[in-house]
């Protein structure tokens, strides 16, 4: 039903044909036929398929898409190259420059972090266009969450990282001593300056990794 091309394929075996799914999918196949919905039903997976199961180092946990024309892509906070970068993410840039000195790139395509391990995963992973939260309820969330718990069982290290209110309550799935979690406020322009500026949470996640013997992520994006 979902194929996803990589070892994530193996760890979530079973998870598509269960009753609360095939009630998602449904859904999802008369809000796509009926309404503009974001991301294309082609792109709904890309997160697991661009950072495979055994790989990811750090997990940046998203709310739902970006319910804007041209902008979700399947990747929380990405957009393609072309598309005018968002402002939280403009505001994760220059944290990111401030913490590491990271020149903010001309684009908000974060392919280059998924390829090192960095899961860019929305808690819900559809929304209608220009409604927020409108696919809130509707299923996903038990899936991310099995995908939150799967990673929580993995022996080598993950950070975690949850911005905002929604991102922090899934920290009580998080309960294996080895990962990081590292909590801030989201972001968005709203909140941005309530905890998120300062959070260095990027040269912490860096910290921890080379502690536990790890690669750091390379964070200054370039493609």
């Amino acid at each position: 039903m979902v194929h996803l091309g990589n070892d994530w394929d193996e760890v979530l075996a079973g998870e598509f044909d269960k009753e609360y799914y095939l009630r998602l999918r449904e859904f999802l196949k008369k809000e796509y036929f009926s309404t503009q919905i974001y991301p294309s039903m082609y792109d709904i997976f890309n997160a697991l398929k661009a950072t495979p199961y055994s790989a990811v180092r750090a997990v940046i946990l998203g709310q739902d898409p970006y319910h804007g024309p041209g902008q979700a892509h399947g990747m929380c906070f990405s957009v393609k190259k072309g598309v005018r970068t968002p402002p939280s993410l403009q505001n994760i840039f220059k944290e990111l420059q401030a913490d590491l000195g990271c020149v903010p790139p001309d684009h908000g395509y974060l392919m280059d972090w998924a390829e090192q391990g960095v899961l860019l995963l929305n808690t819900v992973l559809t929304v209608r266009a220009g409604r927020a939260g409108s696919h809130r309820g509707q299923g996903w969330e038990i899936f991310t969450d099995t995908v939150i718990g799967k990673l929580n069982e993995r022996k080598q290290p993950i950070v975690f990282l949850l911005w905002g209110a929604n991102a922090k309550s899934k920290q009580s799935l998080i309960t294996n001593p080895a990962h990081l979690v590292l909590t801030a406020a989201h972001p968005s322009p709203l909140s941005a300056h309530n905890g998120f500026f300062g959070c260095r949470h990027f040269s912490r996640t860096n910290e921890f990794l080379e502690s536990r013997g790890m690669e750091p992520i390379d964070w200054q994006i370039r493609q």
